[in-house]
């Protein structure tokens, strides 16, 4: 079976609370930037910044199973899960690499039709493409090898 793309990401200290627990709402964050590089990886052939795949996020769902902590490297899978007319779901496991899900969230985005700022019908590529989803690449950002701390 093909990986699912991946994004790797860092916890940064600013990220966290005085035990070092990431904060709840920086989840949402780190599920931004991982379906941004999803759909740059998925639509590699389109300028996504060109305007012509606006989205909005209308719905977004987030489980917590365990905390992330400071300087934790977090493995986010990205995968298309549903599909809608104007609409898809986007569904996300943010785990430390080789080990069971922390989290796991659902996002529902919508497409908009720039110039109205109204809902408009995915086409048929837009679909092919965010089906195919990048499965087995990789961005990341984290440095992905561990810190080595010395003395």
């Amino acid at each position: 079976m093909t990986q699912p793309f991946r994004y790797y990401v860092r916890v940064r200290y600013q990220e966290c609370d005085a035990q070092h627990v990431v904060f709840n709402v920086r989840y949402g964050d780190y599920i931004d930037l991982a379906v941004t590089e999803f759909i740059e990886a998925a639509m590699h052939d389109r300028d996504t910044r060109d305007g012509s795949f606006e989205l909005q996020v209308v719905r977004q769902l987030i489980e917590w199973k365990g905390p992330a902590r400071y300087d934790d490297v977090l493995e986010i899978d990205v995968c298309v899960s549903r599909f809608g007319t104007t609409s898809f779901t986007v569904g996300f496991e943010l785990k430390r690499p080789g080990e069971p899900a922390i989290v796991t969230a659902e996002c529902t985005y919508v497409v908009i039709h720039k110039p109205t700022w109204t809902k408009r019908p995915l086409t048929d590529v837009e679909r092919e493409l965010l089906t195919a989803g990048a499965r087995g690449q990789v961005v990341d950002h984290a440095g992905h090898f561990p810190i080595v701390r010395t003395g």
